[in-house]
């Protein structure tokens, strides 16, 4: 087993969804298949808007022939494994590159290498992306935090800036602890702090906003920790929208069951165009298969 590079483009002509799956042709297969049972983080290129550098980790389950498209092959997610990095990380920083394979004997980059969809990186290289992507704070939890207090495995002294990882330790920093601070951080900034139905953000005295990051298809259902599969809504909202009482069509028109009590109370406390206010990059808005799953469920 080897830690590896997928390339992954928003604007991708293949059939892609990162927390899910990884499609390729089969030049790539003897690269892909070092990678099965180990870790990969996804890389942006330039293209398709890409900032070039690194966004997420996600751990191969296996590697198969693709039913649907012939010559072409699928890396497959190990479900719950999909984390988008908290901090994007750019390739090259004030050390050089962070994949030192990119990097010539001359300094320069490696212009071959870096258009490789699919590519090995050491442990040490991965490990440096990892320590960059994840705020301080998520490598160990707050100490004022009593579920943290419970966390297996979180009495470890953090590690210097190469965080040589060993796989336990890959697999204690991406538990539910840490995901949840991340996924809860991506959302609340996709929508500004504000809630999606109601319009309202509401900051608390410490500067700490009342709103919460909701799964639209729930965590004890394998929905993943996605910008896609999140929304932001505040407390009773998210409540309702949980319980099946509220929920979204696919142009995002905000569904209220029949089945509330008091219904012309929630009426009112949407936003007046009875649509969700979602994030102004497309990319960051509700999947609508996510929303489907949830519309499954709406107790209409």
């Amino acid at each position: 087993m080897a830690k590896g590079i997928f390339v992954h483009r928003a604007d991708s002509i293949y059939d892609d969804a990162p927390e899910e799956r990884y499609q390729f042709p089969k030049r790539y297969l003897n690269r892909a298949k070092l990678f099965e049972g180990d870790w990969i983080a996804y890389y942006e290129p330039r293209g398709g808007g890409g900032r070039m550098g690194y966004n997420a980790i996600a751990q191969v389950a296996e590697i198969i022939t693709d039913p649907s498209a012939e010559g072409m092959y699928l890396a497959l997610i190990e479900p719950g494994t999909y984390m988008p990095l908290e901090t994007f990380v750019p390739y090259h920083s004030e050390l050089g590159f962070l994949e030192s394979d990119l990097q010539q004997p001359d300094g320069r980059l490696n212009g071959g290498l870096i258009q490789w969809a699919i590519r090995p990186i050491s442990e040490l290289d991965f490990n440096r992306i990892l320590a960059r992507g994840l705020a301080p704070e998520n490598l160990l939890p707050r100490v004022d935090d009593p579920e943290a207090k419970r966390s297996v495995g979180f009495e470890d002294v953090p590690a210097p800036f190469e965080f040589d990882f060993d796989r336990d330790r890959i697999e204690t920093i991406t538990n539910r602890l840490v995901r949840n601070r991340i996924f809860r951080r991506i959302v609340l900034d996709a929508y500004d702090r504000r809630c999606a139905f109601t319009g309202l953000q509401l900051i608390n005295g410490g500067g700490r906003a009342e709103v919460e990051a909701a799964h639209i298809k729930g965590v004890a259902e394998k929905g993943p920790d996605i910008i896609t599969n999140g929304i932001a809504l505040s407390g009773t909202v998210h409540w309702m929208f949980d319980r099946g009482l509220l929920s979204l069509s696919d142009e995002y028109e905000i569904l209220v069951s029949r089945q509330i009590n008091n219904r012309d109370q929630i009426e009112n406390l949407i936003h007046p165009s009875r649509k969700a206010i979602v994030p102004a990059n497309p990319n960051h808005r509700p999947h609508p298969k996510y929303l489907e799953w949830h519309r499954q469920r709406f107790k209409n």
